[in-house]
């Protein structure tokens, strides 16, 4: 895999010049313009959740092997520090994973942030996932079916359907989650 200090767009390039693919047949594949692959290649632009889980599916990734640092074949840690998470988020909405290394992990958590006005594009991927408010105020929309959620409130969705968050408050809004599997 690629080096982890590389910026996203440029590990993206590595990865397809790795597999041997053009710009033109990721764009293909992935079903995202050209121009749009050139521009997050060269780190001009952050992709969303949505698009870059399109990318990293022709490239055979998940989400967390993307973000994530080599497995280590030792023992997994026990105690993850705060700066140790993964943030798979942008534009207003903070992802971090949290990941010991261990291959043989079947449920993965998140604490999610959404900033006033964050909003995240439809996202699916097979699975389940549940969470729990700790405070603001977050619309969940599943499958067309919008949801108001508030601080102490929980959601419990299977992700095969199409699920995007909204915060349309003036306070941040944070969340603590769990999904499987873990590598979506």
């Amino acid at each position: 895999m690629s080096d982890i200090s590389l910026a996203p767009g440029r590990r993206l390039a590595e990865i397809r010049q790795q597999q041997g693919l053009s710009q033109r047949r990721v764009a293909e594949l992935s079903g995202l313009t050209h121009s749009a692959i050139s521009t997050i290649e060269q780190d001009k632009v952050s992709p969303a959740v949505g698009t870059l889980q399109k990318l990293l599916k022709v490239y055979g990734l998940s989400l967390s092997e993307f973000f994530s640092e080599p497995v280590q074949p030792d023992r997994p840690k026990v105690v993850i520090e705060a700066n140790e998470l993964i943030d798979i988020g942008s534009q207003g909405v903070s992802l971090r994973l949290i990941h010991n290394g261990s291959p043989e992990r079947t449920l993965a958590m998140m604490l999610e942030t959404y900033e006033p006005g964050a909003t995240t594009e439809k996202i699916r991927h097979q699975g389940e996932e549940i969470g729990t408010l700790l405070e603001g105020e977050i619309t969940l929309t599943v499958d067309g079916q919008r949801y108001q959620l508030r601080a102490g409130q929980s959601y419990v969705i299977d992700t095969g359907h199409p699920h995007s968050f909204n915060n349309t408050s003036a306070q941040p809004c944070r969340i603590v989650s769990a999904h499987t599997p873990t590598t979506f």
